[in-house]
């Protein structure tokens, strides 16, 4: 089943600075989600600090683990939204 997450930081209780500590291994923990299939496709969000991503798991609760395991998400740092999604019945033929 198919996630849309988005992501915002929490800038009203972390600095830059506390941010930036953990960017390097937050890209890294990023890949390794991408590397086994997880996130699908990411982007940094245009509207505010954090990002937007479709990942693949089997329920919400195996995309709340997955996310659990970023260092920005381990140290209370973002905030999340995850949005199941279905296939959309437009293209159906009648």
């Amino acid at each position: 089943m198919q996630f849309l997450v988005l992501s915002r930081r929490r800038t009203d209780q972390f600095s830059e600075a506390d941010f930036e500590q953990l960017v390097p291994s937050e890209g890294a923990q990023a890949r390794h989600l991408y590397s086994i299939g997880f996130t699908r496709q990411i982007w940094h969000r245009g509207d505010m600090p954090g990002a937007c991503q479709i990942v693949e798991a089997r329920d919400e609760i195996e995309v709340r683990e997955k996310l659990a395991t970023l260092p920005l998400a381990r140290a209370g740092m973002l905030h999340f939204e995850i949005v199941p999604l279905k296939p959309y019945a437009g293209f159906n033929l009648p």
